[in-house]
This record gives C-alpha cells, sequence and structure tokens, in this order.
C-alpha cells in the first residue's frame, strides 16, 4: 500500500472519530502542597474542543489521497 493511501486512511478514520466525540479530555495536576505525612493535590480536568469542520476537511483530504491515482 502507497504512503499516500496509508495518510489518507488515517485522516478519514480521525475525522470521523473527531466528529463522533467532538474532541478529548484530560487531567492536569495543577497544585501539590506536602505538610508533614499529608499530601494535597489538586486536578484539573480539561477538554479539548474539535470543531465539526475539520473533522469533515479530514475526511474530504483523506478521501481524495484514497481516490485520486498516484503516479506508478
Amino acid at each position: 500500500m502507497k504512503p499516500a493511501r496509508i495518510l489518507g486512511l488515517i485522516l478519514v478514520a480521525a475525522g470521523i472519530l473527531a466528529l463522533v466525540y467532538k474532541g478529548f479530555s484530560y487531567t492536569e495536576d495543577t497544585h501539590q502542597a506536602k505538610l508533614g505525612p499529608l499530601e494535597l493535590s489538586v486536578k484539573e480536568k480539561e477538554r479539548v474542543s474539535i470543531p465539526a469542520w475539520a473533522g469533515i476537511v479530514a475526511i474530504v483530504a483523506g478521501a481524495g489521497l484514497i481516490l485520486v491515482p498516484g503516479k506508478r
């Protein structure tokens, strides 16, 4: 399989995931304090939103890479 088609498949899959999940979240440790045997920490949950147009562009670009014949 050619590298352009592999990249196209990856873009299509990423675009579909972006449209389905609309983003992703992660947890970040922001503050930590140690007071003798006690340990306190604060974790903040962050969310990154992916716009729908970015998913659509990824799908169209990936389909273009899959469908357009390359040089042989």
